[in-house]
C-alpha cells in the first residue's frame, strides 16, 4: 500500500541505524542536550533489527569480566555528573558499596550488559526494535528517507536530516567455512550450548575444537572445559601460544580521546606505525590471568595423566567435513606439515569480527560519498562522511573509521566522547525551532 508523503513535521534530526552501545550513548547525549533550556531540542529515533536490546549476548559467560574500565561507560568521559553512568546504575541497584569493596575497575561482563539494558530501557519511546533498515534514499539531498523492514515483512519509512550508522561488526570466518548445527561462531556460544544440552538427538559431547588465539577463543576454551567435564577441548591456533594483551598504563593511552586527535592528523605512514605498534592492545591477544589459568590446567592434567585440554599451536584447520554426528577437522602443523584428524562433536570459530560498510545501504546515494584510494569513506574529525555538494544531509559513522580515527573506533573506550562530538556536529546544523513534538 502506498505510504503518505512525509512532511517536515515527520522529519527527525537524528536517525540512528542500530541501537548498540554506540548509538545508545548518542541517545543519552541527545536526551541530556534536550534537557538544557538554552538549546534547540533535537528529534531522534533509533531503528534496531534485534527484537530487544542485546550486546554480545552469546559471550555473557558468568565469570567473564570486561577488558575496559567501568569509567569508560556510556557517559562518564563526556559528562561525569550524568545519571546514566555505571556508578548511577550501581547506586540504583543497591550495589555501589559492594562494587567499591571488591577493588576492581573491571565489572563482570554480565553486569555491564545489565547496565546497558538499564540505560536502554529509558528510551522506549525513541527506539523501534524489530526494524531492520534495508534502504536509505535521498530525494533532494536535504534529508534521507529510510525504509525499515519488520519481522512480518512489512515496511515503514521515516525521514531524517542526519543518519548515524552504528551497525556494529559482522562475524568473520576463514575462507570456505560455513556455520551449521555443529559448526559455530563464538557469537552464538551460549545459545548453541543450551540447545546442545537440551537436545535428545545427540549423545553427550566427547570433543570440542576451538579455532582462534584471541580473548574470545581463550574464554570459549575455558568455558567448554568447565561446562563439559567429560569432554576433550582442543584449541587450534597459528601462534606458538596465547599472546598477552598490553594493558599497561602508557600503552593504554592509545585509547585516550586525545589519541584520536593525534591519529586523525597523522600522515598515512604514521597511522600505519601506530596500528602496528599497538595491535597487541586489542587484536588476537588474551588477558594474562586467563593465559596462566589455561596453562595451569594443561600442566595439571599432564601431571595427573588425564589430558582433556589439548592445544595445537603453530597449526591451522585445513579441512572440515561434517559427518552424521559431528565434524571431522584436519589440523596441520605449520612447522612440520604433520596432520591430525579430530572427530569433534562441535567446532567453534572464535575468529573475530570485521567491519561492514554501512554505506552500502544507501544504494545510488553511496556514489555521493567521498572515498580514499582503497575505497574506504573519507570521514571528518567529527565522524561525518565527506560527501559531494549535492548531499547536504548528514551521514555519521560509529565504527568503520579505524583508518581515520584509530584503534578505538569500534571499542567502548571513546564511545561517550564520540557521541558528544557527533551530537555537537549535528546540533550546529539543525535549524532553530520554537517547539518540538517528541
Amino acid at each position: 500500500m502506498p505510504q503518505e508523503p512525509l512532511g517536515d513535521r515527520d522529519t527527525y534530526d537524528v536517525l540512528g541505524v542500530g541501537f548498540g552501545p554506540a548509538n545508545l550513548a548518542l541517545a543519552i547525549a541527545v536526551a541530556e542536550h534536550n534537557a538544557r533550556p538554552d538549546v534547540t531540542p533535537l528529534r531522534s529515533l533509533f531503528l534496531e533489527r534485534q527484537p530487544r536490546f542485546g550486546w554480545h549476548r552469546g559471550m555473557l559467560i558468568d565469570d567473564a569480566t570486561m577488558q575496559v574500565s567501568f569509567l569508560k561507560d556510556l557517559v562518564t568521559l563526556r559528562n561525569p555528573t550524568s545519571d546514566f553512568s555505571f556508578l548511577a546504575y550501581l547506586h540504583s541497584s543497591d550495589r555501589l558499596v559492594d562494587f567499591i569493596n571488591q577493588k576492581s575497575l573491571f565489572p563482570l561482563r554480565v553486569e555491564f550488559h545489565d547496565y546497558l539494558e538499564w540505560a536502554a530501557a529509558r528510551f522506549t519511546d525513541e527506539v523501534r526494535y524489530g526494524h531492520e533498515v534495508v534502504e536509505a534514499t535521498t530525494p533532494d539531498g536535504t534529508h534521507f528517507d529510510v525504509t525499515a523492514r519488520r519481522a512480518d515483512g512489512t515496511t515503514t519509512t521515516v525521514r531524517a536530516r542526519n543518519l548515524v550508522f552504528g551497525v556494529g561488526l559482522t562475524p568473520h570466518l576463514p575462507p570456505g567455512a560455513t556455520l551449521s548445527e555443529r559448526v559455530w561462531h563464538n557469537r552464538d556460544l551460549l545459545d548453541r550450548v543450551e540447545l546442545l544440552r537440551r537436545s535428545t538427538s545427540y549423545a553427550p559431547p566427547v570433543r570440542f575444537a576451538v579455532v582462534g588465539a584471541g580473548q574470545s577463543a581463550a574464554e570459549v576454551t575455558k568455558y567448554l572445559h568447565d561446562s563439559f567435564p567429560h569432554a576433550e577441548v582442543c584449541g587450534v591456533f597459528s601462534r606458538y601460544g596465547y599472546s598477552p594483551s598490553d594493558d599497561s598504563p602508557f600503552a593504554n593511552r592509545v585509547f585516550d580521546p586525545d589519541a584520536v586527535d593525534h591519529f586523525y592528523g597523522a600522515p598515512p605512514e604514521v597511522k600505519q606505525l601506530i596500528m602496528s605498534y599497538h595491535a597487541n592492545t586489542n587484536y588476537s591477544v588474551v588477558d594474562t590471568d586467563l593465559i596462566e589459568e589455561l596453562y595451569r590446567r594443561v600442566y595439571q592434567e599432564k601431571v595427573l595423566g588425564t589430558r582433556r585440554l589439548r592445544l595445537f599451536n603453530v597449526s591451522r584447520v585445513v579441512e572440515t567435513v561434517e559427518t552424521g554426528d559431528g565434524v571431522r577437522a584436519t589440523v596441520e602443523s605449520l612447522a612440520t606439515h604433520e596432520k591430525a584428524v579430530l572427530d569433534c562433536d562441535v567446532l567453534v570459530y572464535a575468529t573475530g569480527y570485521r567491519p561492514r560498510d554501512p554505506l552500502s545501504l544507501l544504494g545510488e546515494a553511496a556514489a555521493l560519498c567521498e572515498r580514499d584510494e582503497t575505497g574506504r569513506p573519507l570521514v571528518s574529525r567529527e565522524y561525518r562522511v565527506e560527501t559531494s555538494r549535492e548531499l547536504m544531509a548528514g551521514l555519521y559513522l560509529q565504527g568503520y573509521t579505524e583508518h581515520t580515527h584509530g584503534i578505538s573506533s569500534s571499542l567502548l573506550s571513546t564511545t561517550a566522547v564520540r557521541a558528544g562530538q557527533i551530537l555537537d556536529s549535528i546540533a550546529t546544523r539543525v535549524p532553530a525551532r520554537l517547539a518540538v513534538t517528541r
